[in-house]
């Protein structure tokens, strides 16, 4: 049986307001990161300041090898920025956790979930 671990993205773009939605799969790689930072970009390019909100599902989510781990920081330093809101649902008190932390590389607001329909009316609040 073969491990299955990986990031999906879809991306919204409407009128500035750019919805990124993000379901991460097992224990993420480095590969995984190669794959999910160019489509970040692309999302992103264009507009100067898009407002960015981001729904991350995390309840298949497991954690990070050590490269992929450093990849999450140096995202997180990039594009950090530019998020205006981050929702993470998730199941396990360690993704509460590390949503707290991931707060402080991003400049607008990070919060923690377990109801994933509480977290998509915070994100689409004006």
């Amino acid at each position: 049986m073969s491990y299955v671990h990986g990031i999906h993205l879809e991306v919204e773009r409407v009128d500035g307001l750019v919805f990124m939605e993000m379901k991460a799969v097992g224990t993420l790689t480095h590969e995984d990161y190669q794959k999910i930072t160019p489509l970040i970009e692309e999302a992103l390019e264009g507009d100067e300041n898009p407002t960015v909100n981001v729904y991350v599902d995390g309840t298949d989510f497991e954690g990070w090898d050590l490269h992929a781990a450093w990849d999450d920081l140096k995202l997180g330093l990039r594009f950090g920025r530019k998020f205006n809101k981050v929702a993470i649902y998730g199941n396990q008190h360690w993704q509460e956790v590390m949503s707290k932390v991931g707060s402080w590389f991003v400049s607008g607001e990070v919060r923690y979930f377990e109801d994933p329909l509480e977290a998509i009316s915070w994100l689409r609040e004006e």
